[in-house]
């Protein structure tokens, strides 16, 4: 046994006692008659004393070698502690180490095992199995580990079956690109990695598994940032002989349950928000909800003023900041650069402060006066003290620019609370998006997805009005979760196929399996997936996935402690039937 006990577990009613511990060395400070030592393991630190006139000279030669990360085992007795620590659960004991044996020695680590590092991203990536000593990072996996077990408890309560399905699948057309494995048993053909388990899912509730879940790892062979990862992982769920409301009321319940156990908060039934609602009010399908700044639409009261821009504008629209009219002109010029960036794209931003004396300034005084600015504040619902921001341009772009800034300056001014959970549904979306590359519809979800009954008129006259029988979950601004009643029929999916430009040959290829399935009496059925990586991330108060991974990928894709992806060998090339042809 290497161990009685934990580097965490041990408290003054231990004292006297004989134990064991081993870990890892945090730190060691040597006194030259006595070396303090503190050891580390998982679950917190215990200091180690080792005293020359109380221990074995052999036993205190040895603790001089130590290093910082060495592993090493202990043996020794509990005392009470003379400077006592109070930032740690054992601050108030040490042992009195009566033989060491070191386990392990270890090299200078490249950098700091501690709270706040001295290493960059870059270099703890390299070094990932040494970050994750780091509490920081252990503790995000800890806390990943609460969240899925939560998750399990719940569904399992639920009558959910956890089902495996499997990673080698076919290649089907779902929206981002695939990742191909090619098969040495079947020349010159591939399995793909799968972008979720959707049509596996769907058969489950062909073949009366009823209620279904499985977290799963999903692949998407797509450009990467923050909050992407190539292999990412789902909360999968699917149930039969369901309407939308049983999906809503059955996820919600889910949300409120890790809600309460993981974070300790009671919320309310979710608000419902409109797909177009969210799109006109917060210029995105996600919206933040935990603050205002709702749109206000200024077509109205913003053209035919001889203001040009305004003039040849589709939408006119703004925001009120609360208490922005302070703001001085140069954070005001930052904004406006804010906005002119690539990223954002937007060429230019009208500012107008509405005074804490019920005045108005704007940088368009030269057009409008006092009574149509008091129209942009009523449009805008600003209050004295309040900067009203403007964009204007084509509807669907400048509303995605004011969206971002938004919630840049929602962020600015600390409104974007990590503690603070506002989660809500958003429904009714359309079933089909156009794309002007391709002239044609595509689905906005999957070619799966069910359309509003009332609805399923307008395919033959106006397929861009027809609504979707689907919905997200969205929590702080992110979409955590979505889902939608699918199509159970074969009549209706050959329909959707299409509109959705598939020929029957195509449909056939591609989704003849399912199409079959659905011959033998497929259940009405629905599901949702949860984003777990996001899930956790905001739970846990952060923006960004990477430290709720053990192992993440860097924004290229890479894995640069393993080195990966990687060149194979001519030999395994030659065994897959493939030839590597690099782009010039």
């Amino acid at each position: 046994m290497y161990r009685s006990h934990n580097c965490g577990a041990l408290r003054a009613s231990d004292i006297s006692k004989e134990v064991t511990l081993a870990g890892w060395v945090q730190k060691t400070r040597d006194k030259g008659f006595m070396i303090w030592v503190d050891l580390r393991d998982r679950y917190g630190i215990t200091q180690l004393i080792f005293d020359a006139n109380r221990t074995n000279t052999d036993v205190f030669e040895k603790a001089k070698t130590l290093g910082r990360e060495f592993v090493i085992q202990v043996k020794g007795t509990v005392i009470e502690r003379e400077s006592k620590n109070a930032n740690i659960p054992t601050g108030d004991i040490e042992i009195l180490v009566s033989e060491l044996n070191i386990l392990n020695a270890a090299i200078t680590p490249p950098f700091t095992i501690e709270d706040e590092t001295d290493g960059g991203e870059d270099i703890r990536m390299k070094y990932r199995y040494l970050d994750i000593r780091r509490n920081p990072v252990k503790n995000s996996l800890l806390f990943r580990h609460k969240v899925a077990q939560e998750v399990r408890n719940y569904l399992s309560a639920q009558d959910f079956c956890e089902v495996e399905t499997p990673y080698l699948i076919k290649s089907t057309p779902e929206g981002a690109r695939d990742f191909v494995v090619p098969s040495r048993m079947n020349e010159g053909q591939f399995y793909a990695l799968p972008q979720s388990p959707q049509t596996f899912k769907q058969l489950l509730m062909v073949g009366g598994m009823d209620k279904y879940f499985q977290i799963v790892k999903c692949f998407r062979d797509e450009d990467l940032r923050a909050d992407r990862q190539p292999e990412f992982t789902q909360i999968d769920c699917e149930m039969a002989f369901v309407e939308q409301e049983d999906i809503l009321d059955t996820f919600e319940g889910l949300t409120r349950h890790l809600l309460k156990e993981i974070k300790g908060i009671e919320v309310d039934k979710f608000p419902r928000m409109t797909y177009d609602h969210a799109m006109k009010t917060y210029g995105n399908d996600k919206p933040d909800i935990r603050f205002g700044m709702e749109f206000g639409e200024l077509n109205a009261v913003a053209q035919h003023k001889e203001f040009a821009v305004f003039n040849s504008a589709e939408l006119v629209v703004g925001i009120a900041v609360p208490g922005g009219a302070a703001y001085t002109r140069k954070e005001i010029d930052n904004l406006i650069d804010w906005v002119k960036r690539p990223q954002i794209g937007a060429s230019g931003m009208v500012y107008c402060k509405y005074e804490a004396d019920g005045s108005f300034k704007s940088s368009v005084d030269k057009f409008y006066d006092q009574e149509d600015l008091q129209n942009w504040a009523k449009a805008t619902q600003a209050n004295p003290g309040d900067l009203i921001l403007v964009l204007s341009g084509p509807a669907n772009k400048t509303r995605s620019q004011l969206s971002a800034l938004r919630m840049e300056v929602a962020m600015r001014l600390g409104l974007r609370k990590p503690e603070e959970f506002a989660p809500l549904w958003v429904v009714d979306f359309p079933l089909l998006e156009w794309d002007e590359e391709s002239e044609r519809f595509h689905a906005m979800h999957h070619p799966f997805t069910s359309p509003k009954p009332e609805d399923m008129h307008l395919l033959e006259t106006d397929p861009g009005k027809v609504r979707a029988n689907a919905y997200d979950m969205v929590l702080n601004g992110n979409e955590i979760g979505g889902g939608s009643i699918r199509i159970h029929d074969k009549e209706t999916q050959q329909l959707m196929f299409k509109y959705l430009g598939f020929s029957e040959e195509e449909a056939k290829a591609q989704f003849g399996f399912l199409m079959d399935a659905f011959q033998y009496g497929a259940p009405p059925h629905g599901g949702l997936a949860f984003g777990l990586d996001r899930l956790v991330a905001i739970l846990g108060g952060q923006e960004t996935i990477r430290d709720f991974i053990a192992f993440p990928k860097n924004n290229s894709g890479r894995d640069v402690m393993i080195d990966a992806p990687a060149v194979i060998d001519d030999k395994q090339l030659e065994e897959l039937s493939i030839r590597v042809a690099l782009k010039k």
